[in-house]
């Protein structure tokens, strides 16, 4: 047998292996014969696979079973799987989706979201798909198979960037929303200095009390049990949404003092839905909508961890997050903008408390928004750990040290950041607007086309064409959010706001 580089000794969450395990047990591939055969002259990627996850359970004397591809962490079951990766999907973009239907109209925004969310899908099968052939469950492994050094630590850093911009917007929301929340369910109009309203000592409380303990879990399925929780409280905030839509009465005859500009604003020909709505800001719903299914660095390590892990059976798990969160997203959407029409904001809580800024059960929505939001950074956290060790620490095992310390480092510098550098989120949203299409688009598509040999799929076969059609796709995506970005620079207006 040939010698299995080195960088295919790490195991897919980061542990690695001595090259003595090699050869301390007998090792089973499970692929098929034709993948076998295809490749004679080098160790299939069952064989590397076995190698690297075998290890983990060969520290246990006493099992002497055979170890196989699916021995690995599986011990996730499937619902805790889709709670994970539902969390993983469910951002505060949500918040903005009926903003975004305003701009387009019922029909022309259900077609957008439901052709993203086909994408999404056949975006992570591309995943799935390439992961399976080489027997890798590891984004960056997947991107050295296909690039080498490169591809990983092209990976590896889109991974890292995306996901601390992502919870550093989380964060933000927490600084600037938990404050107002506070201070309207303590009917306090002018804050004088408490300490309890300051949002720079709250965003910390709730890093050290909630988030860093939930971070510091070894296994990102010991979350299913607070993604299940958080997707209540998203589940709520929907019901609360379809509730006011009949409360609320349009023309707003009932608004208070503070909004009576917005009362006076509104007519009853602005009471109309509109299906299809075509003007300038349509362009800038396109990038929003092409990542409200962000998931993709979850993906691969939620499948790992999942119990008898197969690629049908973690499609159907992305297949099913995504389609509870297609019809959660255009549902909110629907009666949010049917509320307001085309007065709602780009963030639609703020339009509700413009009704009644005390209104307890926005408020209660607000708290439950805030705790989704806050339940969803350590789910996120759990990539970018794992890229920074492939990057640095490829061939280590396991080491709590480690582990804890990197969680302590990710989140003290995010919470600095959203501390001492508020504008830094600009930064972030041309960051975001690079990172999101790599993965979710353009990187799924390129590893397919360079990993699935040329023999199973010519390169002019049509599995390889729709795939580099898709990373054109991705590019132009790009493309689209930075020019908007740059526009928004120029022009200082914010409307090209992230998605996720």
């Amino acid at each position: 047998m040939d010698p299995v580089p080195a960088e295919m000794n790490a195991i897919p969450n980061g542990k690695g292996h001595e090259a003595a395990d090699d050869t301390s047990a007998t090792l089973t591939p499970t692929k098929t014969g034709s993948d076998d055969t295809a490749h004679p002259g080098r160790p299939t990627g069952d064989t590397e696979a076995n190698l690297a996850e075998s290890s983990e359970f060969l520290s246990n004397a006493d099992d002497k079973k055979t170890p196989h591809f699916t021995d690995f962490e599986g011990k996730t079951s499937f619902g805790m799987s889709v709670f994970n990766l539902g969390n993983a999907i469910m951002g505060s973009g949500i918040l903005g989706l009926a903003y975004a239907m305003a701009n387009t109209g019922i029909v022309l925004f259900l077609i957008l979201l439901t052709v993203v969310a086909c994408l999404s899908a056949y975006s992570i099968h591309l995943l799935l798909k390439s992961s399976g052939i080489v027997g890798i469950r590891a984004y960056e492994q997947l991107g050295y198979r296909a690039f080498g050094t490169p591809g990983k630590m092209a990976a590896g850093i889109a991974i890292t960037l995306q996901n601390i911009g992502a919870m550093s917007s989380y964060l933000y929301i927490v600084k600037y929303e938990f404050p107002l929340v506070i201070q309207a369910f303590l009917r306090v109009d002018t804050p004088s200095g408490e300490w309890y309203l300051d949002g720079n000592y709250l965003v910390m409380i709730v890093s050290v009390c909630i988030i860093l303990p939930l971070a510091l879990m070894k296994q990102l399925g010991y979350l299913g049990y607070t993604s299940g929780f958080s997707l209540s409280c998203m589940v709520f905030f929907l019901i609360s949404v379809i509730y006011k839509k009949f409360q609320v009465k349009c023309p707003f005859g009932e608004f208070d003092n503070r909004t009576l500009d917005l009362n006076n604003s509104v007519d009853h020909s602005d009471c109309t839905p509109r299906m299809f709505n075509l003007k300038l800001q349509t362009a800038y719903t396109i990038p929003i909508l092409a990542f409200a299914f962000v998931c993709h660095p979850e993906v691969l390590p939620i499948y790992t961890e999942l119990r008898n892990p197969t690629k049908k059976k973690m499609q159907h798990v992305s297949n099913i997050s995504i389609a509870v969160m297609y019809v959660m997203y255009f549902l909110a959407a629907l009666f949010g903008y049917l509320t307001f029409y085309d007065n709602v904001e780009a963030e639609l809580l703020h339009t509700y408390s413009k009704v009644d800024r005390y209104d307890t059960l926005i408020l209660c929505v607000r708290v439950a928004v805030l705790t989704a939001v806050t339940l969803t950074v350590p789910i996120v956290l759990f990539p970018v750990r794992r890229a920074i060790q492939q990057l640095f620490f490829p061939n280590k095992t396991f080491w709590w040290p480690r582990h804890i310390a990197i969680a302590i480092i990710l989140l003290t510098t995010i919470n600095m950041l959203v501390i001492f550098a508020p504008n830094i989120l600009g930064i972030f949203g041309v960051i975001g607007a690079t990172s999101a299409p790599c993965l979710i688009f353009i990187f799924p598509a390129v590893f397919y086309i360079r990993i699935i040999p040329k023999e199973e799929e010519p390169m002019r076969s049509a599995p390889k064409i729709l795939a580099a059609c898709f990373a054109g796709l991705g590019v132009l995506f790009m493309i689209m959010s930075l020019s908007f970005i740059i526009i928004d620079w120029t022009s200082g207006s914010s409307n090209a706001s992230s998605g996720h």
